[in-house]
């Protein structure tokens, strides 16, 4: 009987302690389902410029040279985003921090490309697009604003600003100095005072202008966000006595150089500045986009409340369940899926998609001159595998790609595997296929390694490995980043199926 009650209560006690843990997992998961981690973005999403309508909202960021360029997101809890569509189609050259407003039920975004300034227009946010007007104005960064009369004008990275006309498709006046930013100590290490990326926001009684100064690299305490407010949209302004109100204050932080901030509304009443930052050990990924909740003092001015670590978890804007987003491709329908991007034009001539494949026609000599097609990878580890088919005398493959001189990856032609590390492209295995092979890359924290199949289940590992944290705006400049993509060289075509990318933890 002891021995009956003995192990009664020992069952009991060991059911009550699983319940009990039970208990507090679902706790414990209720906290971290209410929490996000910074970045909101991961890659290369620099310069975002965020827009409210209604419930709704919508952010773009610098395109640079890939096209389609301007892809606008939306979201409706400012953590999870889908795609929209681009705004942007023609080419102008590298596209910069653009500005996405809305003016009288009618969408803009204003962008610096090729030493002057362009807006777009769509009277839905889900397009047509217009093609690209020129305003005839340099200087970078528009920043787009109206005043109490409705008028309309873009600031610019000079602190200056000038006025639209009313249907925001030309500059109607001479540019305006306004304002002459914030001075950084002499002590502080940075890149350049270089006042950047001017935005406004209008709360109570006061406009508050934000800028970026410090330079948008260089140091990693370089980058920082400014604020000032006024009555009057166009000046005087008063700095912020919380100046800066975002900066990095030291190389062993997670996040370097963060700046380039917005102030907005979010759910709930709550205010928030959305900013970039370069991520410590992986710069060549790029500017990437953070959220950080900011409070208002008694006497009108904001700042990061006490205890808001960049890299530690916040509590989100409000509920939600995650986005669905993919970068994986089966290429069906007749659409490219809105994270392919073409380097340096946009050429739909070049390729179609049917019967759930791509086909891109060869181009160019090299990597460097083929316009490779390429998506941002949002991890530092992934693999990313495709299945190619050669036509006539063309040769495809799968690489990393910073620019149109700094680059490497797996290839092949009708016969061979070839590699290309950093420009050197060699033949790695000579007549091991015949016009159709599988190629991957795995990429463990910044080490390559790149393979083939012939039947997409037993995988070689070629012999070459590179190693690609170099591939960075510190080293190579450009404000650019690496990403992955397809290429198609020479005289034929390339076809490609299944893209399949995996995160590895």
């Amino acid at each position: 009987m002891n021995n009956i009650k003995s192990t009664v209560i020992t069952t009991t006690l060991i059911l009550l302690a699983f319940l009990a843990h039970a208990q507090q997992q679902t706790k414990s998961n209720s906290k971290g389902n209410a929490y996000y981690l910074n970045p909101i973005f991961a890659g290369d999403y620099a310069d975002p410029s965020i827009m409210r309508d209604g419930d709704d909202y919508y952010i773009v960021h610098s395109s640079f040279e890939y096209y389609p360029g301007l892809l606008i997101w939306h979201s409706k809890d400012l953590i999870n985003w889908t795609p929209v569509t681009h705004a942007l189609h023609k080419y102008v050259g590298s596209v910069w921090a653009p500005s996405l407003v809305k003016y009288k039920n009618k969408f803009y975004i204003y962008f610096p490309a090729g030493n002057t300034n362009y807006v777009v227009t769509a009277n839905s946010i889900n397009g047509p697009w217009s093609d690209p007007v020129d305003l005839k104005i340099g200087f970078i960064d528009p920043g787009h604003f109206t005043d109490a009369a409705g008028k309309r004008y873009l600031y610019f990275s000079n602190g200056g600003y000038a006025p639209l006309a009313d249907d925001g498709l030309s500059i109607t006046g001479d540019i305006k100095s306004a304002y002459q930013g914030w001075k950084i100590p002499r002590e502080w290490s940075i890149e350049c005072f270089c006042m950047e990326g001017p935005k406004m926001a209008k709360r109570g009684d006061y406009y508050y202008l934000t800028v970026a100064e410090g330079g948008t690299a260089g140091p990693a305490t370089s980058h920082m966000v400014i604020s000032a407010r006024s009555k009057s949209p166009l000046g005087p302004w008063e700095n912020s006595p919380y100046n800066p109100i975002i900066r990095t204050k030291e190389s062993s932080e997670k996040w370097w150089s963060k700046g380039h901030g917005t102030l907005l509304e979010g759910p709930n009443a709550k205010w928030w500045m959305i900013f970039h930052a370069y991520e410590n050990g992986y710069y060549h990924m790029g500017r990437q986009t953070l959220l950080e909740p900011v409070e208002w003092t008694k006497d009108g001015w904001f700042k990061i409340p006490q205890g808001i670590k960049t890299d530690t978890p916040i509590l989100k804007p409000r509920s939600s369940s995650a986005s669905a987003f993919s970068l994986n491709d089966n290429f069906s329908g007749h659409d490219l899926k809105p994270q392919w991007q073409f380097f340096g034009e946009y050429d739909t001539t070049r390729f179609h998609q049917s019967d759930n494949s791509l086909t891109i026609k060869g181009k160019g000599s090299s990597v460097a001159n083929c316009a490779p097609l390429l998506c941002i990878p949002s991890n530092h580890s992934y693999t990313a595998q495709v299945e190619l088919t050669i036509e006539g005398n063309a040769t495809g493959g799968l690489v990393l790609f910073y620019n149109n001189k700094y680059y490497s990856g797996i290839l092949a032609d009708k016969q061979s595997i070839l590699t290309n590390l950093r420009d050197w492209q060699f033949p790695t295995e000579k007549g091991v296929i015949k016009s159709h092979v599988f190629l991957k890359i795995r990429n463990i924290k910044n080490t390559v390694d790149m393979y083939y199949s012939t039947d997409g289940q037993k995988w070689i590992k070629i012999e070459n490995s590179v190693e690609v944290s170099g591939y960075n705006h510190n080293v190579l400049g450009g404000f650019l980043s690496l990403r992955l993509g397809l290429c198609a060289i020479g005289d034929g075509t390339a076809n490609f199926k299944k893209f399949i990318y995996q995160p590895i933890n």
